[in-house]
């Protein structure tokens, strides 16, 4: 099949629906498809890229975000055209003056010979965003009717598509090349203290500040024993600065700065006890599977409602990132308690497999329409 996998921002930004598409593009080149990034500005030349938009920058439901200018529905129409797409797929919430043009374009020149499915991403994190993506779910309307199949990353981003958009979608995870991550090798230690990690954007939802708060509310001999590593940058780069400084945590954290791709499950697999207290916003957590595959002793998160799909149900690895007190005491029981970290780092390690690409992909494509022996897109069903 030849394959559009097509976002308003730009593939070159690490992102989570970047890492996602990249990640489901480079299986199924494996499986023999050809995959096309259809996207606003970009540079990378590695794949093959198709940058159709012009960008400006926005911040939405915490994040910053890009956005796509209104491009010339003739020049889709002849780019698609000239492409003629087996399966188009959007990533969603998608922008009226980009995506969603795409998918009336495609229509319009293919009819129902190109298959479009789209994947459903975000959580909205307060009012302001869930009301924004209610209206935009209203300005879609039509343009939601032109596609044949959704999926949502998760539950909760199911029930976000159901109440916000009036889609039916099926959960399937977002997924991670675990052999990426296997095995990767951990530094020497200079002393023995319990490596305490987070990785993440140093934005106020990722919860950078209530970790170094939660680390200053344990005990002294116990902060004593930590090595406590801050790996990300961002706006409140300073501030964490700041909070380290002002309760006396210079010696035991350190803010590492960004970490590449390649060096990220090697700072995963150092982690003891990896750490990433998101406040909200998350309709998954690929940071979770990816700490989880790599090694991490234990991994555990914000209990926002993404994060705990991922997650799963033991009170243990989930902790509410704005109770200090209590995201104190689970630290504590993880840290003196090294029989309850290998018991669910064995749990993890099992849990992680069904997020793995080979599983993921295979349902990506019955999405798609692929059925065994086929060599294309089934009719759609509409």
């Amino acid at each position: 099949m030849k394959i559009a996998m097509v976002l308003d921002d730009s593939i070159d930004r690490p992102d989570g629906v970047q890492q996602y598409v990249l990640t489901l593009g480079a299986y199924l080149e494996r499986q023999g498809h050809e995959v096309h990034y259809v996207c606003s500005d970009a540079t990378r030349e590695d794949i093959t890229v198709h940058s159709l938009a012009r960008n400006v920058g926005v911040t939405f439901n915490g994040n910053g975000l890009r956005i796509p200018l209104p491009t010339s529905r003739a020049a889709l129409r002849d780019f698609l055209e000239a492409q003629r797409y087996d399966v188009i797929h959007v990533q969603i919430p998608h922008s009226p003056l980009f995506a969603a043009r795409v998918v009336d374009e495609a229509r319009r020149v293919q009819a129902r010979t190109v298959r479009i499915v789209g994947t459903f991403h975000i959580l909205p994190s307060g009012r302001v965003s869930a009301a924004a993506t209610r209206a935009l779910g209203v300005w879609l309307r039509r343009n939601l009717r032109r596609f044949d199949e959704f999926c949502a990353v998760s539950e909760p981003a199911a029930q976000f598509a159901r109440a916000s958009f009036g889609i039916d979608a099926t959960v399937i995870p977002c997924a991670i090349d675990t052999a990426l991550f296997a095995d990767a090798p951990r530094s020497p230690r200079a002393d023995d203290r319990l490596v305490v990690a987070f990785l993440g954007r140093l934005v106020e939802r990722k919860g950078v500040l209530e970790l170094v708060a939660a680390v200053a509310a344990l005990p002294a001999p116990m902060r004593a024993g930590l090595d406590v590593r801050i790996g990300g940058k961002g706006p409140l780069r300073e501030k964490v600065v700041e909070a380290v400084a002002a309760a006396d945590l210079g010696d035991m954290v350190t803010l590492t700065g960004f970490v590449s791709e390649e060096d990220k499950p090697g700072f995963y697999a150092d982690a003891d006890i990896a750490v990433f207290p998101a406040t909200g916003g998350e309709s998954f957590g690929i940071v979770l599977i990816e700490a989880m595959a790599s090694g991490s002793g234990v991994v555990i998160g914000g209990d926002n409602l993404g994060y705990l799909s991922v997650l799963g149900e033991r009170s243990e690895v989930s902790v509410n990132p704005r109770d200090t007190s209590a995201f104190a005491r689970s630290l504590a029981r993880l840290i003196d308690d090294s029989a309850l970290r290998a018991e669910l780092h064995r749990e993890q390690a099992e849990r992680v497999r069904r997020f793995d690409v080979a599983v993921v992909g295979k349902q990506i494509l019955s999405l798609y329409g692929e059925r065994q022996g086929d060599s294309g897109p089934s009719p759609s069903p509409r």
